[in-house]
């Protein structure tokens, strides 16, 4: 049993600093701390099967990445390609890796990584003369592969009706995203940002008949219907 000089409480469990006020918690006279009352939770998703799905996805889209160099040959805008496939490869295992060692926060990492691998294919597209391959692939790839990763997470992973509402709503920015590229008519090429936004799309209607009843009701209370 521990004990906490400031608050003058009894602490059960391992904790070494006091849940209260944070003070380091001090073992008394009666010896080491006690077991944890409380019981541990086991994780409710199996790490192989889920890194097995984004390894076999991964293969996908580097197959894909090789078969679009294929079609545009040796050219800038086929090196944008592939470029942009790695990206997207890179994107899905940060974000599933993101969510298997910490489960919170997912959906605002998520978009800090797209936005930042965004700025640095700009900035790289820019100091090589401007082609808007970062526009045309790397941003419409990098936001489809991680809308893909959501999907291998929500398939692998137990989530709560809020959690598919947040990521049903990450899922709709990411597809938007390179959306408005298209309509602004910033990119070269436009089969990229519509391939983006139908996998949004698509994302959409799989979480929705995965648990579209609990988020409704879900939604429902939140917002008092």
């Amino acid at each position: 049993m521990r004990r906490c000089p400031k608050c003058s409480i009894a602490i059960e469990g391992v904790w070494t600093r006091c849940p209260l006020c944070a003070a380091p918690a001090e073992v008394d006279a009666a010896g080491d701390a006690a077991p944890s009352p409380l019981p541990t939770v086991p994780l409710t998703f199996s790490r192989r099967r889920l890194l097995r799905r984004l390894f076999l996805t991964s293969l996908f889209v580097i197959a894909v990445s090789f078969a679009a160099q294929l079609v545009f040959g040796h050219r800038p805008e086929g090196f944008g390609v592939l470029r942009s496939g790695w990206l997207g490869v890179t994107a899905m295992w940060l974000v599933v890796l993101m969510a298997v060692s910490k489960r919170r926060n997912v959906a605002k990492g998520t978009v800090y990584l797209v936005v930042l691998i965004g700025l640095v294919c700009v900035y790289w597209d820019y100091l090589t003369g401007w082609r808007a391959w970062s526009l045309t692939y790397a941003v419409p790839i990098v936001c489809a592969s991680s809308i893909a990763a959501l999907l291998i997470m929500v398939r692998a992973m137990r989530f709560e009706a809020t959690e598919y509402i947040i990521y049903g709503g990450l899922a709709a920015i990411l597809g938007l995203a390179p959306i408005g590229f298209l309509t602004f008519g910033w990119v070269t090429y436009p089969l990229p940002s519509a391939v983006c936004g139908a996998l949004s799309i698509l994302a959409l209607v799989l979480l929705q008949l995965a648990r579209g009843r609990e988020v409704r009701l879900e939604l429902a209370k939140r917002l008092h219907l």
